[in-house]
C-alpha cells in the first residue's frame, strides 16, 4: 500500500503540475487577451480623445463660421442698403441730369438766338455806321461847299465893299 499511496501522492503532484501549467497556460492566454483588450481600450480612448478634440476645434471653427456669417450678413444688409441708397443717388443724379441737359440745351438755343439778334444788330449798327460814314461826308461835302459859297460870297462882299468905298471917296472927292 506503500506504493499506492506513493504513486498516488506522485499522480496527484503530476496531476496538481499539469493543473498548474495548464492554468498558467490558461492565464498566459487570458493575459494575451487582456492586453489586447487593453490594447484595443487605448486604442479606443485616444481615438474618442482624437474625435472629442477634433469635436472641440470643429465646434470652435463652427462657432467662428457662425461669427463670420453673422458679420457677412450685416455687411450684406450694409451693402444692400448701400447699394439701394446709390441706385436713389443715381436715379436722382440721372433726372437732375436730364433736367440739366434739358436747361443747357434751352441755353444754347438761347445762345443761338441771341447770337443771331446780335448778328442782326452788328450788321444794322454797320448799316447805320455805314450811312452815318456817308452821311458825315455829304455833310463835309456840303459844309465844303458852303464854305466855298460863304467865301465866294465874302469875296464879292469884301469887292461890293471896296467899290462903295472907292465910290464913297470919289463922292466924297467929287463933293469936295
Amino acid at each position: 500500500m506503500k506504493s499506492f499511496q506513493q504513486n498516488l501522492l506522485i499522480l496527484l503532484a503530476l496531476s496538481l503540475c499539469a493543473l498548474c501549467a495548464y492554468q498558467w497556460y490558461g492565464q498566459t492566454l487570458q493575459r494575451k487577451e487582456i492586453a489586447g483588450l487593453n490594447q484595443l481600450l487605448y486604442d479606443k480612448s485616444a481615438a474618442v480623445q482624437s474625435y472629442t478634440n477634433s469635436i472641440k476645434t470643429m465646434d470652435r471653427q463652427i462657432a467662428q463660421m457662425d461669427g463670420r456669417i453673422t458679420e457677412l450678413k450685416e455687411i450684406a444688409k450694409t451693402n444692400d442698403q448701400l447699394v439701394l441708397s446709390q441706385k436713389r443717388d443715381l436715379s436722382r443724379l440721372q433726372a437732375s441730369n436730364s433736367g440739366l441737359t434739358n436747361q443747357i440745351t434751352e441755353y444754347k438755343k438761347a445762345v443761338e438766338s441771341l447770337e443771331t439778334k446780335i448778328k442782326d444788330a452788328y450788321a444794322g449798327i454797320k448799316k447805320q455806321n455805314d450811312a452815318m460814314k456817308e452821311l458825315a461826308t455829304q455833310r463835309d461835302d456840303f459844309i465844303k461847299k458852303l464854305n466855298d459859297a460863304v467865301k465866294d460870297r465874302n469875296d464879292v462882299a469884301s469887292k461890293y465893299n471896296e467899290l462903295v468905298d472907292r465910290f464913297d471917296k470919289l463922292q466924297a472927292v467929287g463933293n469936295k
